[in-house]
């Protein structure tokens, strides 16, 4: 029930007790008490109203407070979303940032792979020996070869000159040596090719072309008109690798040459 109702109520009933006692105090008591006890009934419907007054008063103070505290809470909640937005827009941010930063970091392990493939040495397995080289090294080597398969023998003999002298310390060095010899012989080329071959045998004795290098030093020997020189690379051949198909060859044009 609300205050203003209470007080209505008390309000009436004030009235109607007022109405009716004086005829019941002339009946039961004098004048006075009568004036008395209206008095009295005043003071308790007086305090009465007071009483709802305060009461009214104190809910309508602690329904404000109520609005107030609900006011609060809205602009606290509202700050909470615009903080959230703001974080939510950072989180964001820093993830395209983060993406951008990994996409960077392939690029340029991208980029790293790619130019130690050019410069981190292979490992070769080449004509019965095993070796480091490095790419370019190799490609250098296999486009000289290239050039001796196209019977462009002058043009290889440069690329065989060139190599060595940009890869002294190569594994492929005895290889080169023994081509270059054959590429100068093919050239006419035989005193060139006399001395790359005497190269290849006395500095790699123990490689598979130095029998074949012999060979080919003989048959140079031979166009040099060095038929005694040719006999003797041929002896040496034969006493050296006997068992090789070099020596066999060896011994055929031995027989011929007597």
């Amino acid at each position: 029930m609300s205050t203003t109702a209470v007080c209505s109520r008390f309000g009436l009933l004030a009235l109607a007790l007022s109405a009716l006692w004086p005829l019941q105090a002339h009946a039961l008591f004098g004048d006075d008490e009568a004036r008395k006890a209206i008095i009295e009934l005043r003071q308790k419907v007086d305090k009465n109203r007071q009483d709802a007054d305060a009461a009214s008063a104190e809910s309508r103070e602690s329904a404000a407070a109520m609005r107030r505290s609900l006011l609060d809470l809205s602009n606290q909640i509202e700050q909470l979303r615009g903080e959230l937005a703001r974080l939510r827009g950072q989180n964001e941010q820093l993830a395209r940032e983060v993406s951008e930063l990994q996409r960077l970091q392939k690029d340029v392990q991208s980029g790293i792979d790619e130019r130690l493939r050019k410069v981190e040495p292979l490992r070769v397995e080449h004509e019965g020996q095993t070796f480091n080289a490095a790419p370019a090294e190799k490609r250098d080597f296999d486009a000289a070869m290239d050039l001796l398969r196209k019977s462009e023998f002058a043009q290889a003999a440069t690329a065989y000159n060139g190599f060595m002298q940009r890869y002294p310390a190569s594994g492929y060095t005895p290889s080169v040596l023994y081509w270059l010899g054959n590429a100068q012989y093919a050239a006419r080329a035989y005193k060139e090719a006399a001395d790359t071959h005497r190269r290849l045998i006395r500095e790699f004795p123990d490689h598979l072309r130095t029998p074949e290098a012999m060979l080919a030093l003989a048959n140079s020997q031979i166009e040099l008109k060095d038929a005694r020189g040719a006999r003797k690379t041929l002896e040496d051949l034969n006493k050296a690798y006997p068992n090789s198909e070099a020596a066999a060859a060896a011994r055929e044009r031995l027989a011929r040459l007597r």
